[in-house]
């Protein structure tokens, strides 16, 4: 067997090991986990996650989950917390203490903290009898099936069964709360994920910036409009204050002869396609894409169909859509 093929072998018994020890876990949950779950739940506060080594590891990334999904939370150094950091500990908040082994010594002083000021903790380990679950209120425990390098050393499949459960936890919340695709631009507003939860009134070009005249508007002065505002279109407004239809390049060779001397309604297209500032900007990249167009005006439903804005498919590929 060749070099390749032992390390691919390697690779897919650790893979297959941690995904039976997730079926495990999976099948294993119970009533505790809907406890855990509640108390978060009627948690005044915040939930401090903490732990020691690849625990604290992942405890960090399990807070930074519920963070993002609407459950406000920190992680805690267990160390720290013995210098002081038992100070960002407050009634209301509850604990959840991370340890295969449910034996840190680091995490004494903030045990004894939680019984002392009353404060819930939820322990999540692999021994039920050790220490961290003996003080514990709610327990989440995870099966102990050995690690993946077949020594018991290496935290591997303790680990993803912990960030498994975590994030568990994260979404159960999330769910419970209702928590929208759009309430997630509220806390990723930068990178990737930003980008992909933008909405169009995040994104478009509104106030003095929209090329907008009137129906009746001359067309010397329609271009002077869209000369101005540097979008190649300008919308045509009804007089009801409603978008009654675009001007576009297009329109203007269509009308080349005489253009002068009509109006901006006699050259508009009507029924333009339009998108709500609400929707969320890939919508407005797929309908772009569809028609084969560069831009969209905004217009509000609710609001008499006003135009409220310009969208632009160099706006959205400037806020990395496309």
């Amino acid at each position: 067997m060749t070099d390749t093929e032992k390390f691919l072998v390697t690779a897919r018994q650790v893979i297959t090991d941690e995904a039976k020890a997730l079926n495990t876990l999976a099948e294993g949950l119970d009533e505790r986990f809907a406890e855990a779950v509640q108390l978060i739940l009627q948690a005044k506060g915040r939930i401090i996650v903490s732990g020691i080594g690849k625990s604290g590891h992942i405890g960090h990334k399990i807070a930074a989950t519920l963070a993002s999904t609407g459950t406000p939370a920190y992680f805690v150094h267990p160390a720290e917390a013995s210098h002081g950091d038992l100070g960002m500990l407050s009634e209301g908040d509850v604990v959840l203490a991370i340890s295969n082994s449910g034996e840190a010594p680091e995490l004494a002083n903030l045990l004894a903290f939680t019984r002392r000021f009353a404060i819930p903790l939820i322990g999540l380990s692999s021994k039920m009898d050790s220490t961290l679950m003996k003080q514990a209120d709610v327990h989440l425990q995870i099966p102990s099936l050995g690690e993946a390098c077949g020594f018991g050393m290496v935290p591997s499949i303790s680990t993803t069964l912990t960030l498994a459960m975590g994030d568990a936890l994260a979404i159960a919340l999330m769910k419970h709360r209702d928590f929208r695709p759009e309430n997630f631009r509220d806390f990723h507003p930068g990178g990737k994920l930003g980008a992909q939860l933008s909405k169009v009134r995040d994104l478009m070009h509104a106030g003095d910036a929209l090329p907008l005249v009137s129906g009746d508007t001359p067309m010397a002065d329609a271009l002077i409009e869209i000369s101005q505002k540097g979008f190649g279109v300008a919308g045509v407004a009804a007089a009801d204050g409603s978008l009654a239809g675009i001007i576009t390049d297009g329109d203007l060779r269509r009308h080349m002869d005489g253009l002068l001397n009509k109006t901006a309604a006699e050259v508009m297209t009507t029924g333009p396609a339009t998108i709500a500032p609400g929707a969320m900007a890939q919508e407005a990249v797929a309908v772009m894409n569809q028609r084969k167009i560069t831009c969209l005006f905004v217009v509000d439903p609710d609001n008499g169909l006003r135009a409220e804005g310009l969208l632009h498919i160099h706006d959205c590929l400037r806020a990395g859509l496309g």
